[in-house]
């Protein structure tokens, strides 16, 4: 079975980057179930992974490893997950830091990741602190405070330099809070689909039993199914057991009741403290966070432009990466000026939101 994706129409781009990309099909996977690998997968990995299909998936796992990161006054470190780029730049380029969705991981940049590599950006995707293949055997806390504060250690060890802060859906949350608090760290913020005007965990912070729910098949294929458009119901499977693959560690659910019980992430507050350039990112058949939302957030925020994947769903960055990836080195070049085009912006949001 070959799926294909089709590059919708990109207004406003150009420049180099743009010409490092092409509106050619994505192919996922054959029917071969995505063997041929030759290199081994990381041994911290469930055994899961090996019944995934996608390539795109397969091969990034190879690429995740475990980075020590000092938490606290203590010397004691958390081995944490990540992809580390394939080349570093130096100061020539600005990092490109990729934070994934709510119980999600790194491997959600599986088909994004490369191209932002191909358009010779240094590209980090980050497990954030109680999510992904981290090793949390000694339980930390998954609290905000303990998910930001691990992230800034991450960064303050291995990148040390401001970054471009890419969050998608509840990962919006974590840049935002990311970038009050370390403002320093950050140069540019890309929200894409943002989940950032829910008030934390609600009553599921009382109902911890609840949360061995979250890791069930039949949800995780539901909310796919939500999140995608126009996709094969094989593929959806297996982007589900992707999706799914860290839920089998063992201190998953220790690690998610603990963010759970905090009362998550509420960053309504904090939206107008950002200063900061920000890309937000839409899917034009985004089912789960409304259109609405977005130009609120759009119209909340300083220095923001929106720009619109056509015929995608909740993540545009699995479901169409080659245009997630042009808008995001667009954006890291530079090429549009974000003050400049503000007045069209607006426009354009407001044009969009006529359509709906």
């Amino acid at each position: 079975m070959n799926v294909s994706f089709k590059l919708g129409p990109l207004p406003l781009f150009g420049g180099r980057m743009a010409k490092k990309f092409t509106a050619s099909k994505l192919k996922v996977f054959d029917d071969d179930g995505g063997g041929g690998d030759d290199a081994q997968f990381p041994s911290f990995l469930p055994k899961e992974v090996e019944k995934i299909k996608d390539p795109f998936a397969r091969s990034l796992a190879m690429r995740i490893e475990r980075l020590p990161v000092q938490i606290g006054y203590s010397k004691s470190c958390i081995m944490s997950s990540c992809v580390k780029p394939l080349i570093r730049h130096s100061n020539k380029t600005t990092p490109v830091v990729l934070l994934h969705c709510f119980d999600s991981s790194c491997l959600e940049w599986r088909c994004t990741l490369p191209l932002l590599e191909e358009a010779g950006l240094e590209a980090w995707a980050i497990d954030v602190l109680g999510w992904g293949f981290s090793d949390l055997e000694s339980r930390p806390p998954c609290d905000v405070a303990s998910k930001r504060h691990h992230l800034y250690e991450l960064w303050k060890s291995y990148i040390r330099r401001p970054i471009i802060l890419v969050g998608p859906s509840l990962g919006a949350s974590v840049a935002i809070d990311f970038t009050v608090h370390y403002p320093e760290a950050v140069e540019k913020l890309v929200l894409i689909n943002p989940s950032v005007y829910a008030e934390g965990t609600g009553h599921l912070a009382k109902l911890p039993e609840l949360v061995s729910v979250l890791k069930s098949l039949p949800l995780r294929l539901y909310a796919n199914m939500l999140a995608f458009n126009n996709i094969p119901f094989l593929t959806i499977l297996d982007w589900t057991n992707v999706g799914r693959l860290h839920c089998f560690l063992p201190w998953w659910k220790d690690s998610t009741v603990s963010f759970m019980f905090s009362g998550g992430y509420n960053v309504i507050s904090q939206i107008k403290q950002v200063k900061h350039k920000t890309l937000i990112i839409c899917g034009e058949k985004d089912q789960i966070v409304s259109y609405k939302l977005v130009v609120k957030l759009h119209s909340e925020l300083s220095n923001a432009i929106i720009r619109e994947v056509s015929d995608s769903g909740h993540l545009p960055h699995v479901d169409n990466p080659k245009c997630v990836a042009k808008l995001i080195a667009n954006f890291a070049e530079d090429d549009a000026d974000v003050d400049a085009k503000r007045s069209f912006c607006l426009a354009l949001a407001q044009e969009m939101a006529l359509r709906r």
